[in-house]
């Protein structure tokens, strides 16, 4: 198989067709405390932004995957690689599954493939991730993916209901 692939899914740079899907996802207000977005983006930054996807992690500091089914070609989600940091070799992992397709096992091999990326392809030696503490699918996610909890961080994010802690879990490459 290839580096970004799998029987099952397929992990590809974003495309123009991928825009409507984008708008959705990343407008969607109920996952935007789970992220740092505080206001809608325009169809016109989205667009601009996949043209300047083929940029690279070292340019922007930053990489999206979309998550794409191989029998169909249809995109399910996507992954991010935030904060890359490469003198120290880290960066942050963010995914995204559409709802429809949650609970599925996709986030599990998205997951593992961007994570055989990182540490094979890219020689990182550290991913880490943030999680809402009542997060408990994206607990059990990482978890599977050979993430493990190194911290909580206290009153980390503004919710709807106050302040909420923040699990860091960290994989460390072996």
């Amino acid at each position: 198989m290839e580096l970004l692939q799998n029987e099952t899914v397929r992990l590809s740079a974003p495309e123009p067709e991928d825009l409507e899907l984008l708008y959705v996802w990343e407008n969607n207000p109920a996952w935007w405390e789970l992220g740092n977005t505080l206001a809608p983006y325009s169809r016109y930054l989205l667009k601009e932004y996949i043209a300047e996807s083929h940029r690279d992690i070292f340019d922007l500091k930053q990489l999206r995957l979309m998550i794409d089914l191989c029998s169909t070609g249809a995109t399910v989600g996507m992954l991010d690689l935030y904060d890359f940091d490469p003198h120290h070799r880290r960066a942050g992992v963010g995914i995204l599954v559409d709802p429809f397709y949650q609970k599925s096992g996709l986030a599990t091999e998205a997951l593992n493939l961007l994570v055989e990326y990182a540490f094979s392809y890219l020689k990182l030696h550290q991913l880490f991730v943030h999680i809402p503490i009542g997060n408990e699918a994206s607990k059990a996610l990482f978890t599977r993916c050979g993430f493990t909890v190194t911290g909580i961080l206290t009153d980390w994010i503004t919710t709807r209901d106050g302040y909420s802690d923040v699990l860091t879990m960290q994989r460390i490459s072996i």
